[in-house]
């Protein structure tokens, strides 16, 4: 996610040439607000775009072994990149290939070099557009009170890992994470401190995560987190240290000062038995129910029943 220290415009120029990307770099160089970042290799651009999350991308056609119109494809099958505007780079306008490289979802049509003031302002319409969209998402896969993930996302990511996976033969753990006595607070305090405990409680779960791990509200006071390429004892030292990022301070509000603690479930896999989301929520669930009969504000990790590992997706 991007931050307020974010630059607004972040380009990404995929060419094989570097003579190009020296006079394209020169081009931005009386914008500073404008973070320039290069990739010669077709091979490697998509990778560079999943992790640089450019605000607008630069795609050469002509290139070896694999044309612009193909990269484009590919971000476009990408959820990473599939909304990321492109512009596409040719020598020559030529009003077939302009038709083509639209076909395939390029957002916009450049000959190069292309002027300076030309360039400059169609990436700035370009990234502001996909920044106001990428705001719209947020609010619509977030969280309202607690800035995570909603449920339906959530979901949506862990689907996501479960096939990356099976794909990839790595281990995948499902964190499921309740926060313990919550409704004495809600009775005790009220509405508006039990809301307050929840906002705290997420920050100190998503500070404790990992970049690439997903956390979402399951539900009431309830989190689900989910650790691609995680297997059981880094899932449950993971675990512990949430556990006790939890209960590390007291939480405050309406003048009060409330020690909070949290129970945690996880399930693990590995690509070999086949779990599917079903299986690895409801492992974690019965997980979650050990924890709290262990006396609660502990971490327990519970196997994939076999009964379980071929039911279908929630």
């Amino acid at each position: 996610m991007n931050t307020s220290n974010s630059p607004e415009v972040v380009v990404l120029l995929v060419d094989d040439q570097m003579i190009v990307a020296r006079a394209v770099r020169q081009l931005f160089a009386q914008d500073p607000d404008i973070a320039f970042h290069y990739c010669p290799s077709p091979h490697q651009a998509l990778e560079r775009a999943e992790t640089l999350h450019p605000t607008v991308i630069l795609q050469d056609l002509v290139m070896p072994d694999i044309t612009g119109l193909e990269l484009v494809r590919k971000y476009r099958a990408t959820p990473a990149t599939a909304e990321i505007p492109i512009i596409v780079l040719s020598t020559k306008e030529d009003p077939i290939t302009k038709s083509q490289a639209f076909a395939e979802g390029a957002n916009d049509y450049l000959v190069k070099l292309p002027d300076r003031i030309e360039l400059v302002a169609r990436i700035r319409y370009h990234s502001k557009a996909y920044r106001a969209l990428t705001a719209l998402r947020e609010q619509a896969t977030r969280d309202t009170l607690t800035g995570v993930w909603n449920r339906r996302m959530i979901f949506d990511a862990l689907e996501r890992e479960v096939a990356r996976a099976e794909r990839e033969h790595t281990p995948l753990s499902v964190v499921m994470a309740d926060l313990d006595k919550f409704k004495s607070i809600n009775d005790r305090f009220g509405h508006q401190m039990g809301d307050a405990v929840l906002q705290q409680a997420s920050r100190r779960l998503s500070a404790g995560v990992r970049t690439y791990d997903h956390i979402g509200r399951y539900g009431g006071e309830e989190f689900l987190i989910v650790l691609p390429n995680c297997n059981g004892d880094q899932a449950r030292d993971l675990g512990e240290r949430l556990r006790q990022s939890v209960a590390s301070a007291p939480m405050s509000a309406e003048g009060k000062d409330l020690d909070v603690t949290c129970s945690f479930g996880i399930a693990c896999t590995e690509t070999s038995n086949g779990a599917g989301v079903a299986a690895l929520v409801h492992a974690a669930d019965e997980a979650l129910y050990l924890a709290k009969q262990a006396g609660r504000n502990c971490v327990q990790v519970a196997p994939l029943p076999a009964s379980l590992l071929t039911e279908s997706p929630i």
